[in-house]
């Protein structure tokens, strides 16, 4: 289970965008209406498609909370024929919000007593967080509390 931080803190406007070329292109190409899971990677300044997925992630829930988007609810009927614009959302990103959002996975280890807590591709987590404030480190210190882990102050 991974960190998810919004807004992205240090992608160009240029990498932003080439990243809505191509999920709009995937997502084109795929025939792929409703949600769709991309795993990015960004290596030297280079942006590589790990994997496609038609459906959604548990990232969604997350987004649209910090948006205002109802993820979901638009695919849904999306899937069913109404499109986003007749929806009354614009394509492309969404406007950006004030503050800094971290979703945490949360490892319940004692609920997962016949699991192997080593980690690995695999999801493990129980359930997830969410630590927002105005900067990253901030943010990500709401988090990783929230999220049950215990941080010494020196």
């Amino acid at each position: 289970d991974s960190i998810s931080v919004y807004p992205p803190q240090k992608l160009t406007e240029e990498q932003k965008a080439t990243l809505v070329d191509y999920t709009t292109r995937l997502a084109k190409g795929l025939n792929i209406i409703g949600l769709m899971n991309i795993q990015y990677v960004l290596s030297n300044g280079e942006i590589y498609v790990i994997e496609v997925n038609p459906r959604s992630s548990r990232t969604v829930p997350f987004l649209s909370k910090i948006t205002n988007i109802p993820m979901a609810n638009i695919a849904t009927k999306a899937i069913l024929g109404q499109s986003i614009v007749e929806q009354g959302y614009p394509t492309g990103l969404a406007k950006e919000q004030k503050g800094v959002f971290v979703k945490v996975p949360v490892f319940s280890f004692a609920k997962l007593r016949r699991v192997d807590i080593t980690l690995g591709p695999e999801m493990k987590s129980t359930g997830e967080v969410m630590g927002k404030d105005a900067t990253f480190e901030k943010a990500l210190y709401k988090g990783f509390v929230a999220s049950g882990m215990e941080i010494k102050q020196h």
